[in-house]
């Protein structure tokens, strides 16, 4: 009976002892977690950003001149008919079809104060910002130059304006082109020789 006793003693004692340390282990468990939850945060270096993925980018200007594949006359024609739309009149006295030069008569794109100087930031490069322009214009020269007999270089020069007064007198300054008006031309010339469209969506990738 004695034995017995002793035997019943030393298990509770051990069952005590294991739920003591079991209790141990779990805090200690439960210290680690924390720990971890504390240092798991992912570091600046770890960090990817987002910079406009998806986005449709936009593409670099046609270049100036630029490469046509058309027999010159084709080209002149072409031209002039892309002049008609964009309501460009050609000067028929500057101009030399003959050698491959299409001069256009000034367009009048901004009238008014407001409107003109608008016009004028987005198609030539205003040196001094508290000028009163009244009015803004541009004229294109055109010139086709052959490579060989399917091959022809196209340059564009616009010739920007602006109509400045101080209220008393007023006159055409020239302003430095910004290349729109030689961009905007050559894309319609482009897609009417090619029958494709220069500004057609690039599918996200």
């Amino acid at each position: 009976m004695r034995n017995l006793h002793i035997v019943l003693a030393l298990v509770v004692a051990f069952s005590a002892s294991a739920f003591a340390q079991k209790g141990i282990d779990t805090q200690t468990q439960k210290i680690k977690n924390e720990s971890n939850k504390t240092t798991a945060r992912p570091t600046d270096v770890t960090r990817t950003f987002d910079w406009g993925k998806g986005k449709t980018p936009v593409r670099d200007r046609l270049p100036n001149p630029y490469k046509l594949g058309a027999r010159r006359d084709v080209l002149l024609e072409n031209i002039r008919q892309v002049l008609k739309e964009r309501r460009l009149i050609v000067d028929e006295q500057s101009s030399r079809p003959a050698d491959g030069i299409i001069v256009t008569q000034p367009f009048v794109f901004g009238r008014g104060p407001a409107i003109a100087a608008s016009e004028l930031r987005r198609y030539g490069v205003l040196e001094y910002a508290d000028t009163a322009w009244s009015r803004a214009q541009y004229s294109l020269t055109i010139e086709v130059q052959s490579i060989d007999g399917v091959q022809n270089n196209v340059s564009v020069i616009a010739k920007v304006e602006g109509r400045s007064g101080n209220g008393l007198t007023s006159e055409w300054v020239k302003v430095q082109s910004s290349g729109l008006a030689e961009e905007e031309f050559l894309v319609k010339l482009v897609e009417a020789v090619t029958g494709k469209v220069v500004d057609e969506p690039v599918a996200n990738q």
